[in-house]
């Protein structure tokens, strides 16, 4: 009897000894991944170093966790004081409208003040050298996200990215997420702006290259508006002559996740949509066709945003700045 009672002592301690080097190799083979600026922590398994270039703009979930390493700011561009309580942990909840001009026709439009646009970046902890992910809701939004990093990129800040699937994705991925606070604890920012043309096009300019056969014009709304509904305050309906019709989310998956690169050409093809084109998209007021640009440029095309798009052509004389009811 004495001997089996120390047999099984011994059993113990070495089930003991197995267990806490299984959970030592676990916790060896955890990635701890800590925003330098914040507090909080997670355990992500596996973290990849794969770090995204300047020269794309949206990245996936895994790689915005290496980001966050790095000290990346977080931006929830959806409407997340009233119709989403939840956020991300030390994400900040900002509006496209906050940047934009406040009166009609022109809402489509950036802020023109320089001064302003920095002061209000710089009040939401934007950094110079810090990159700064954005992330929406992707099946029930407007593609704010797209707005906020086609306006961080044309204000200058060149590793801002969109997060492919939004929050959905993050939450799925690892981040935890909080009730919605204000920002007010935010540390202050030191981004500047210097503002880049090469990804936004005025009225005139796309006017005087309506007949330029490089150049196509992609409408970006839903095809009732296209073809003549106005039920977002235009002026008048229709579309810009010229222009294809391609729905923004008509590149995104069930679950909000854009399709793979492979189709999204394929579905541009179909449309005579190449690169070796020239691109303008457009929308009611620059923000559906914001994403769009940024899914575009992802993909190396040659694309600018007309901000101001059906709010302020049509509101503009009409026998100069036309539009097509045609259902081709």
């Amino acid at each position: 009897m004495h001997s089996i009672k120390i047999m099984a002592v011994v059993g113990l301690i070495i089930f003991g000894l197995i267990s806490t080097l299984a959970i030592a190799n676990s916790i060896k083979n955890a990635q701890f991944l800590t925003n330098k600026s914040i507090s909080s922590e997670f355990v992500i398994q596996e973290l990849p170093e794969q770090i995204p270039s300047n020269n794309q703009w949206i990245i996936n979930a895994t790689q915005s966790q290496k980001l966050v390493t790095e000290g990346a700011t977080i931006l929830d561009a959806r409407s997340c004081k009233i119709f989403h309580p939840k956020s991300l942990s030390n994400a900040i909840c900002i509006s496209w409208k906050e940047f934009s001009q406040p009166q009609l026709p022109f809402k489509g439009k950036l802020l023109t003040d320089d001064k302003i646009l920095t002061e209000k970046l710089q009040r939401i902890g934007v950094f110079n050298d810090k990159p700064v992910i954005v992330f929406g809701d992707t099946i029930n939004g407007w593609g704010e996200d797209g707005r906020i990093v086609w306006m961080l990129r044309t204000l200058g800040h060149q590793k801002s990215f969109l997060v492919d699937g939004g929050f959905n994705a993050l939450v799925q991925t690892g981040f935890p997420t909080v009730n919605f606070v204000n920002n007010s604890s935010t540390v202050r920012g030191d981004f500047v702006v210097n503002r880049k043309k090469n990804w936004q096009i005025s009225q005139n300019e796309l006017k005087a290259n309506l007949e330029n056969n490089n150049l196509i014009i992609i409408d970006t709304r839903e095809l009732r508006e296209f073809y003549g509904k106005t039920p977002y305050g235009e002026e008048r309906g229709g579309h810009i002559p010229g222009a294809v019709h391609i729905y923004f989310k008509d590149w995104l998956d069930e679950n909000g996740m854009l399709f793979s690169r492979e189709k999204i050409l394929e579905i541009l093809a179909k449309k005579g949509i190449t690169k070796d084109k020239t691109i303008v998209t457009y929308c009611t007021g620059g923000v559906r066709s914001a994403w769009s640009n940024v899914v575009l440029v992802d993909l190396g095309f040659q694309v600018k945003n007309y901000s101001g798009s059906m709010w302020e052509w049509s509101a503009s004389n009409a026998d100069i700045y036309s539009l097509d009811m045609s259902k081709k």
